[in-house]
């Protein structure tokens, strides 16, 4: 449910500034435009970037946060915030009371978006992890297309109900989301990092349907969580930057998440139906309800193949080329035939080519991989920062966007396109040779390798000891005193490497 509501009303607020309703009440009349009313771009760049702001000022606090109350205490806070920005968002008439709404429930929402990922991650087995993320990131594609065609029936309605009634039903999704928390246990690893093993065993026994295997899964954790803080001698959020193993995990999970934006998704999502729109490509809300459904299916698509493909690299950097090429075509296309039905229907063709690229190989995968990554100990913090550069980085896009597609201002439209295409191909190559493989790895694994400073390229055949062995083969093959400076260079990194693949 937490990515269905941030769909839902990231979707919305982008329909709004294409309706008359709210365009009388927070926008200004424009003859020459489509609709005949259009808003000026630094009030569009405020009402939908002031959201991912606060997402991003919600998910830099997530570290410290979590670490003290948890990931569903966190989650009740998120609803608190939504409810008391909607009531502030559909009472006022002022554009600075819908300022101080949208960073409000922009808070809320990261909080939603990080938690949940963070209880996804921690609590669902490892063959299974991706699976569960690829859920999440469905989940965030419905709630867009529903928001969608709320827009597009809504923006029918004359006078300020065209806005208000989509934003009333927002408070249907975190009241779903409020009773389902309360049947759904803390996250284990949570409840262990903070000894309290008797409600971190209950909750497990909850989660795994096999109890069999609770006290294996119980004593591996236990285990991992032991060895990070004898390796790193406790806990300190700057590990994420001193430590070099931690910055390394930390520098790949911020990169992964950051592939959202740096695809110029952020673009399509908030500002797709203005964009058709003052595009001239057919009825505006229809072409925007049909982008959103397909995106919708090349999510199912995706989940499909996810458990038994599932190669993060791979998808990611094709996903991003896909993403790149078919954002320059559309803008070469718009310069040499700006205006003809032809044009129109091209650029209709190439942003579904576009969203399937995005949400069928990299929203699914940058999730996936920046949760993945980051230490245990760290995971709170770690996470929780990949999630705020994520969100800075959509902040980014969609404050600029409106100075560039803007009538009013550079009047660029699908010319746009021409900035992301480098965007994505800087990001598939830094993708392509920097980001290990771990399908199908559980934490505790994951764990193991970064600690012997596998390279990339060795993560997908590389066969795990277990973390008792790993201490032990630690131990051996360096002194205290240099452990922490051998697993820093080149050559230590191989011996270590060479040594505990001969004990495998």
């Amino acid at each position: 449910m937490s990515p269905f509501q941030y769909g839902v009303d990231f979707t919305l607020i982008g329909g709004f500034q294409a309706m008359v309703g709210f365009l009388k009440v927070f926008g200004e009349p424009a003859p020459n435009t489509s609709l005949g009313w259009n808003i000026p771009h630094e009030r569009q760049q405020l009402i939908s970037s002031l959201m991912t702001l606060g997402a991003f000022v919600g998910s830099c606090s997530a570290g410290p946060t979590a670490t003290y109350i948890g990931r569903k205490t966190c989650l009740w806070i998120a609803v608190v915030l939504i409810y008391v920005a909607n009531v502030v968002m559909m009472t006022t008439d002022s554009i600075a009371g819908l300022y101080a709404g949208r960073l409000v429930i922009g808070l809320g929402n990261g909080f939603l978006m990080t938690f949940s990922q963070l209880y996804i991650q921690e609590c669902a087995p490892a063959r299974y992890r991706g699976l569960m993320l690829g859920l999440f990131q469905f989940w965030t594609s419905f709630g867009s297309l529903l928001g969608t065609i709320i827009d597009n029936f809504t923006a029918k309605i004359d006078g300020k109900n065209s806005y208000i009634i989509p934003l009333g039903l927002v408070f249907i999704i975190p009241a779903i989301l409020c009773t389902g928390m309360l049947f759904i246990p803390e996250s284990p690893r949570w409840l262990l990092q903070h000894k309290k093993e008797a409600e971190a065993r209950k909750a497990l026994v909850w989660l795994r349907p096999d109890e069999e295997t609770v006290e294996k899964e119980m004593q591996e954790i236990n285990d991992a969580i032991r060895l990070e803080m004898d390796l790193a001698s406790g806990v300190s959020v700057w590990d994420m930057f001193s430590n070099p193993v931690d910055r390394r995990r930390t520098i790949l999970s911020v990169a992964a998440v950051s592939t959202q934006a740096a695809s110029g998704a952020m673009f399509m999502i908030a500002y797709g139906t203005y964009f058709f729109e003052m595009a001239d490509v057919g009825n505006a809300f229809e072409n925007s309800c049909i982008l959103t459904a397909l995106g919708v299916v090349a999510i199912m698509i995706n989940i499909a193949v996810i458990t038994k493909i599932g190669s993060r690299r791979l998808f990611l950097t094709v996903g991003l080329i896909v993403c790149g090429f078919s954002q320059l075509i559309i803008a070469a296309l718009y310069t040499v035939h700006p205006g003809t039905q032809s044009t129109g229907k091209a650029i209709v063709g190439l942003s579904v080519i576009f969203i399937f690229g995005y949400n069928g190989m990299v929203s699914t995968y940058a999730w996936v991989s920046g949760g993945e990554l980051p230490s245990q100990r760290l995971r709170s913090y770690t996470f929780g920062l990949a999630a705020a550069i994520g969100f800075l980085g959509a902040w980014l896009c969609t404050f600029t966007a409106p100075y560039f597609i803007n009538p009013d201002s550079l009047n660029w439209g699908p010319k746009y396109g021409y900035i992301w295409f480098p965007s994505c191909l800087i990001a598939a190559a830094f993708i392509f040779f920097y980001l290990p493989e771990v399908k199908g790895r559980t934490l505790e694994e994951i764990d193991e390798m970064f600690e012997l400073q596998l390279p990339a390229r060795k993560f997908a055949t590389y066969k795990c000891v277990g973390s008792a062995n790993l201490e032990t083969t630690l131990k051996d093959t360096t002194s205290p005193s240099e452990n922490a400076d051998v697993r820093l260079s080149g050559d230590s990194e191989k011996a270590t490497t060479e040594t505990v693949e001969n004990k495998a």
